[in-house]
């Protein structure tokens, strides 16, 4: 990570509650089913870090980062923790490795984390991977988008589970993760 300029934030393992469900979203299944979540002492609810993005960003504003240098590359690296029912070869508790970039908003950026990724890969001797890129397009083109998978839910809504006819209106992109086999098939 370091060759590729990013510097190493330390994240903490237990952050407030509130800090995931706002940036993650409230409708996702990590809010909603995969957190741990505990009461402090003080009646605050606290959560083990399910995912680092969220650690990033707060350290990133409330640190003031963006004062020292008007690009910053970041690194994290760490336990990570998901309940309820990990998915198969996945554990509840995990190490996860992610890369967060600030004061750059141009797609290049992506293109040279790629290109990180498969160095790293290299570097460890990994082969036969691939790189399969995903996109929902672009902020001006994405909530057109939505609309459309709205659109065409709307067929078939007796037929999706419980989970995804809440998610319809709330964030319907979610439905394209469900891995129930009836919202699969629609």
């Amino acid at each position: 990570m370091e060759d590729y300029g990013f510097s190493e934030i330390r994240i903490p393992i237990v952050e407030k509650t509130d800090l995931f469900s706002r940036s993650i979203g409230e409708s996702t299944d990590i809010v909603e089913k995969q957190m741990y979540n505990f009461q402090d002492r003080d009646g605050s609810s606290i959560t083990l870090r399910p995912e680092g993005t969220a650690s990033a960003v707060r350290a990133y504003i409330e640190h003031n980062l963006y004062t020292k240098e008007p690009v910053q590359k970041l690194y994290y690296i760490g336990p990570m923790f998901r309940h309820e029912k990990p998915q198969r070869g996945r554990l509840r508790q995990f190490h996860q490795i992610g890369a967060e970039v600030f004061g750059i908003k141009n797609p290049s950026i992506d293109v040279e984390i790629f290109e990180l990724l498969v160095h790293y890969f290299k570097e460890l001797k990994i082969g036969g991977l691939s790189l399969q890129i995903n996109s929902l397009g672009c902020s001006k083109c994405r909530p057109s988008y939505v609309e459309e998978v709205k659109k065409y839910l709307k067929g078939g809504y007796s037929e999706l589970c419980e989970d995804c006819k809440r998610r319809r209106t709330k964030n319907p992109l979610r439905i394209l993760d469900c891995k129930k086999e009836g919202c699969r098939e629609k």
